[in-house]
């Protein structure tokens, strides 16, 4: 099945130059191995010199890029053409049928006084416990868990192997063991989620976690009981938050980062990957705590001095009250 130009245009918008409304495309794919049928996208100028090559039909630009792009064929004008990419990308699988149908999968375990909206699809050995509710138009992958009375809001996916309302890690110790806190709380989660296989988000231990709309979650992320993660924040795989930490809007966690737990993270913070974040952060920004990665010899070495750095700056402040002193 293919899609003409001017259906894709006609639905997204922007300005078809170069070429007919009646071109059909078969495929999308990237710009460096395009076939005659195919559609393709020049988001980052740094890969113009892939477009005159390109054997696409059609390529997605920015108005900078209009008069190189039309040097070679057909294209689609537009301000952001990597969002622009996204939505064809939509608009293809929902021409295709890719999406799931709303429904119950027959191996799925639904409770009773579970509410699943009736047009939400719930996949094959998922489990929603009691008092869970599912939002329209959600989408539940494989061997989803959602635990009692989390609410997951509308158009969210959930992706395989995802447990949604897992009791919180929360132990108090006495004489030398642990005495279980009992996780009262729940999850909630907003509109236009998407969480990502494996990643586990904790319920709370007295108040609910809460993941806002529109936040994006990769693979294999814990989220502790209690956090708080703001609206369209995104984080990269393998990224762990501990309990109670809040994370503002607009953020954006990149993979293998941890947040220690009790902090407060402001709105448009980024932390760069395997950033370990012990601290709160108040200004907007980016943030980056890698030590870099070497020969083992010279690793060693940098490190062994790092730990002297403490007695160094004393020595140092020393000398510089000796030479004040005169």
């Amino acid at each position: 099945m293919s899609l003409r130009l001017g259906q894709i245009v006609d639905a997204l918008g922007g300005e078809l130059a170069g070429g007919g409304a009646d071109v059909q495309i078969h495929r999308i794919a990237p710009l460096q191995a395009a076939a005659s049928g195919d559609l393709s996208f020049l988001s980052n100028p740094r890969y113009q010199s892939q477009l005159a090559a390109s054997q696409a039909a059609c390529v997605i630009v920015a108005p900078a890029l209009r008069d190189a792009a039309l040097a070679r064929g057909a294209c689609i004008v537009t301000p952001d053409p990597y969002a622009y990419f996204a939505r064809v990308t939509q608009l293809w699988a929902r021409a295709h049928g890719m999406g799931p149908e709303p429904g119950v999968h027959p191996s799925a375990v639904v409770h009773p006084e579970a509410r699943v909206h009736a047009s939400a699809s719930i996949g094959p050995l998922c489990v929603v416990e009691r008092g869970a509710v599912i939002g329209a138009h959600t989408v539940l992958a494989s061997r989803v868990s959602v635990g009692a009375r989390c609410v997951l809001g509308a158009r969210c996916i959930v992706h395989p192997g995802v447990v949604i309302g897992a009791d919180g890690f929360g132990f108090a110790p006495e004489g030398g063991a642990w005495v279980k806190i009992e996780q009262l709380g729940a999850v909630r989660i907003g509109d236009d989620v998407e969480i990502g296989a494996n990643t586990c988000i904790d319920r709370g231990a007295l108040q609910d976690t809460v993941i806002e709309d529109g936040v994006k979650l990769d693979n294999l992320i814990q989220i502790a009981h209690n956090v708080r993660i703001g609206r369209h924040t995104a984080m990269a795989g393998c990224s762990a938050v501990a309990g109670s930490t809040t994370i503002g809007a607009h953020c954006t966690i990149a993979g293998a980062a941890s947040i220690v737990g009790h902090l407060q993270l402001a709105d448009n913070v980024h932390i760069s990957t395997n950033t370990v974040v012990t601290h709160s952060i108040s200004k907007p920004g980016q943030y980056t705590g890698v030590f870099p990665m070497d020969d083992n010899a010279r690793w060693e070495k940098n490190a062994a001095t790092l730990r002297q750095l403490h007695r160094l700056r004393d020595r140092v402040k020393a000398l510089e009250q000796t030479l004040k002193d005169g």
